[in-house]
């Protein structure tokens, strides 16, 4: 602990008091003498509930708007929100506090930030207390974090934490009208995103507002070191400032307040007494799912102050809860969708999936036949003032949502039946609690919550107990992104032997159209791998293959097979007479194989462009392999993509070619880059380089890209879409040809349509009415043939009664084995069975199959033929099941006279 961090000049200047906690045992600054509380939770209860700190904001965005004017007034540039979706990371799929958008590039100080100091107001996911939401009347999955950061790196020095807690204290005296012997600042240690720091919790009766952080620590796995660079993070909340203005029983009344009394009155739910909720409010700080013990204890005391079990207030409180949490969930949802994200079963996409199949089961609680996608288009209108993008993009948004409503309520239905057939097994192994692994295999595999198997596994006497943060835990598993980075084996074996090397001049960079050039072999590896000072062959990287070509030297020629790149350092795999260190070499590429490689590059950002017009902007690229013949591209999206959708896509990405539109490629500062591309740039992942190389084909797509690209789309000739097909849930892949390749593939297919057009006798351009023609006539005989086939069927049946069937007691007894596969022996034996109402018909095919029918009338004697199964032919080692009428399987002896004979006894004890 730092003691300058404690004993700032700010306290001890204008008369505040350093204390310590009685309850917690925490150092606070505060200007009440009398204090003997830091104020936070669960040291005291909320005191603003039902007592707000006098103001005159009585909305949202006023607070927002005020809170950017302060700090705009203080020098500070205003930013614009960066999306929930963090693109530019790889460590983390959603932001969760406004420092994410800085880090690591801007912490560590390899690249300026968009404003120093700044001031900006993030939209932010936290998934980790999902549990808690609606439950505690305080947590959010999503909030607006407002924030003012000063990065002090590189030398400069902009303000560190005397200054952060000055303006903390003016802008919630001055601004927000907080009498200052009611703020307390309570130290302590914040670490998050691989920073950590000292601060400052801000705390007004009871409820933290702000969190004041002195990042100057990086951590690395549990290690914490000191940096040079000093980073000001703040983080005030947007929604707990407006509650603690507007003093609300719960945080949602302050921040959806129309919404909640709108959907209360939709459903039907009656305002809890005041007496109770005010009561209940007051302590909600206290309440914790994760700390259940005192979570319980604190509800049961306010249960008994008004003759309520606990078990009485949780079924008064739990419809409001479920309305509070689809109320939040429904707002983050349209966050995450609203900035890209496709539901799925991975990444950030499992992270909304959640989201909405929770939202949708509270909403079958409170037994609505509102819609989770209703809540949604509610929430856009209810903030069009605050993100009108998402207005724009409505339809787009409620599309998504309502195809996943449709998917998960199918989801359940099949998910069911898979419960009731696990639950059997684990009764036949004295299982008395679901375990909890098969309860996230079902959720994750099958949608099926936890409340849903209760129900069910309740009829085979099993527990199911999920604990108090089932979805907690499933979103921890998924927050954090887990990329694997692919070693290639070449570069685990020469990485030491290429250290040290200087950068290769990637001269492909400079001219893409470069054929022949000459260059310094600088260094030469036993396995064949040549390193020049400068090269024209691009190594392969961002899903386009490497160049091929040769290299003439002094001592001949050799292959160039494949190149690659280890740092700066570009390597090429050689094959031939290995030219020597030190002497210059000239090295020709194979150009037709770089044209068709530059033309499939370009034309997959031409594709993407024409699938975000014609999809929806939801789409993003997820993965893409260029290549000479044909090319592919993966991209999110919800649906399939139907061949309307398919032809509009190809048409306008024509269109661009034709058009001939200039491609930009130049480099720029990654911040600059950002500010004014948007994060669109990063399309093709994550880019971890400070300068950003940016292809930009004019009003169409830009991107941060290091391929090799036409200079005008008319270069890419025509594109043909040849495939698309769903590679996952969620994922979608184009596959389609340019330029040679793609003329090559259409006239490849009219060749088929000439040779199937002359095997019709019919012109290419009347194939489809001549196939429809036949299909009608193939229709007309197919039902010929079925009619004749019932009456051989027939036939055969009564043949078979006839000749081999046995006549006892007006009944018709036939056991035959049969010639045929099994399918053609049930028919012939339901045919029998139709035919002859008071016959028993046992046929058996060559490969043990079985099947048993009887006739009406047999039936109508009150025997079935599972009885005669189970009292026969079990007996005897068979095995099967089926109806009263019909059972097949597999059956053991053939013996076809003495299973005659059994059924008959059997028949004849039966009728006595």
């Amino acid at each position: 602990m730092k003691e300058d961090l404690v004993n700032l000049p700010f306290f001890l200047e204008n008369g505040f008091v350093k204390k310590k906690c009685l309850s917690c045992g925490k150092i606070f600054w505060t200007l009440n003498k009398d204090a003997k509380y830091c104020g936070d939770q669960p040291c005291i209860d909320y005191e603003f509930i039902n007592n707000p700190v006098k103001s005159n904001f009585t909305a949202v965005h006023n607070v927002r708007k005020a809170f950017i004017e302060f700090f705009e007034k203080n020098d500070h540039k205003p930013i614009e929100r960066y999306p929930v979706v963090a693109r530019w990371r790889n460590d983390v799929f959603l932001v969760g506090a406004s420092i994410y958008d800085f880090q690591p590039w801007v912490t560590e100080g390899l690249v300026n930030p968009p404003g120093n100091p700044l001031v900006i107001s993030q939209p932010s996911i936290r998934l980790t207390d999902v549990d808690n939401v609606g439950r505690t009347g305080r947590h959010l999955t999503g909030f607006e974090m407002m924030a003012h950061h000063a990065f002090n790196i590189r030398g400069a020095k902009i303000y560190w934490a005397n200054q952060t807690v000055k303006y903390a204290f003016d802008l919630l005296t001055n601004v927000y009208k907080i009498p200052p012997e009611e703020i307390s600042f309570k130290f302590d240690w914040w670490s998050g995103g691989g920073n950590a720091g000292e601060d400052y919790e801000v705390l007004v009766r009871g409820l933290e507002v702000a969190t004041l952080v002195f990042m100057h620590y990086k951590v690395t796995d549990g290690d914490v070191k000191e940096m040079e660079n000093k980073i000001v993070d703040t983080g005030y909340g947007l929604e707990r400032i407006f509650w603690l203005l507007q003093g609300t029983p719960t945080i949602y009344e302050a921040v959806f307040g129309e919404l909640v009394e709108k959907f209360r009155e939709k459903i039907g739910l009656e305002p809890l007494p005041d007496d109770i909720i005010y009561l209940l409010a007051r302590k909600m700080g206290k309440l914790d799912y994760k700390e259940i013990e005192l979570t319980l204890r604190v509800k049961r005391d306010i249960a008994s102050n008004f003759n309520l079990t606990l078990e009485e207030l949780d079924s008064m409180l739990r419809p409001h809860e479920s309305l509070y949490a689809v109320l939040d969930h429904s707002r983050t949802v349209l966050w995450m969708i609203g900035d890209g994200i496709v539901p799925s079963n991975v990444g950030a996409g499992y992270l909304a999936r959640l989201l909405i199949r929770r939202g949708m089961r509270y909403l079958n609680n409170l037994e609505t036949d509102i819609r989770f996608k209703d809540i949604v288009e509610e929430q856009i209108y209810y903030w069009r003032n605050d993100f009108p993008e998402y207005l724009e993009i409505k339809d787009e948004i409620l599309d998504i949502i309502g195809h996943e409503e449709s998917r998960y309520n199918e989801t359940v239905r099949r998910g069911k039946k898979i419960v009731k057939s696990l639950l059997p097994k684990l009764v036949a192994k004295k299982v008395s609690v679901f375990p909890i692994d098969e309860l996230v295999v079902l959720y994750d595999s099958h949608g099926i919550t936890p409340d849903i198997v209760e129900k069910i596994a309740k009829d085979y006497g099993i527990k199911v107990e999920a604990g108090h943060d089932f979805y907690s835990m499933l979103a921890s598993r998924h927050e954090t992104a887990k990329r694997t980075q692919v070693i290639d084996d070449f570069i685990l074996r020469i990485k030491e032997k290429v250290e040290g090397l200087p950068p290769t001049i990637p001269l492909y960079y400079i001219d893409a159209y470069l054929k022949t050039f000459t260059g310094k072999v600088i260094k030469v590896i036993n396995e064949g791998y040549v390193v020049l000072d400068k090269t024209a062959f691009y190594p392969e990287g961002g899903g386009q293959p490497s160049d091929i070509g040769k290299i003439y030297s002094s001592t001949g020629v050799c292959d160039v097979e494949w190149v690659g790149k280890i740092g700066k350092v570009i390597v090429h795999k050689c094959r031939g007479d290995i030219p020597l260190e030190g002497e210059e070499v000239i090295g020709v590429i194979d150009y037709e194989r770089r044209k068709a490689l530059m033309r499939n590059h370009t034309a997959t950002h031409v594709i993407l462009g024409a699938l975000r017009r014609v999809l929806g902007k939801h789409v993003w690229q997820t993965g893409a392999q260029k290549g000479v013949e044909q090319s592919r591209l993966d991209i999110t999206h919800h649906k399939r993509i139907t061949r309307e959708e398919i032809e509009k896509i190809e048409q306008l990405a024509n269109q661009v070619v034709m058009e001939n539109r200039k491609v930009n490629k130049f480099e720029m500062n990654r911040t600059e880059a950002e500010r004014r591309y948007g994060f669109v740039l990063y399309q093709g992942g994550v880019v971890p380089e400070l300068t950003l190389r940016i292809v930009e084909i004019e009003g169409w797509d830009v991107e941060a890209c290091g391929g090799t690209h036409c200079n005008y789309t008319g270069e890419i000739g025509i594109i043909k879409i040849v495939k698309v097909e769903r590679i996952q849930d969620g994922v979608s892949r184009i596959i389609f040809k340019v330029g040679d390749a793609a003329v090559r593939h259409v006239q490849n297919h009219e060749k088929v349509l000439n040779n199937i057009g002359e095997m019709l006798k019919t012109d290419i351009t009347e194939i489809d009415k001549k196939v429809q023609q036949i299909l009608e006539e193939n229709k007309i005989l197919r039902k010929k043939v079925e009619k004749a086939e019932d009456v051989f069927l027939k036939m055969e049946a009564l043949d078979l009664l006839k000749k081999k069937g046995e006549t006892v007691d007006n009944f018709t007894i036939l056991v035959a084995k049969l010639e045929g596969n099994p399918e053609k022996v049930k028919e012939i034996a339901l045919t029998a069975g139709k035919s002859n109402p008071s016959s028993i018909v046992l046929l058996l095919s060559q490969e043990e199959y079985f099947v048993l029918k009887i006739g009406s009338e047999i039936l109508g004697k009150g025997i079935t033929a599972i009885e005669i199964f189970k009292d026969v032919l079990v007996p005897l080692g068979w095995k099967g099941g089926g109806s009263k009428d019909l059972v097949q399987g597999r059956g053991g002896t053939h013996d076809i006279k003495m299973l005659q004979e059994r059924i008959i006894r059997y028949l004849k004890e039966r009728c006595r």
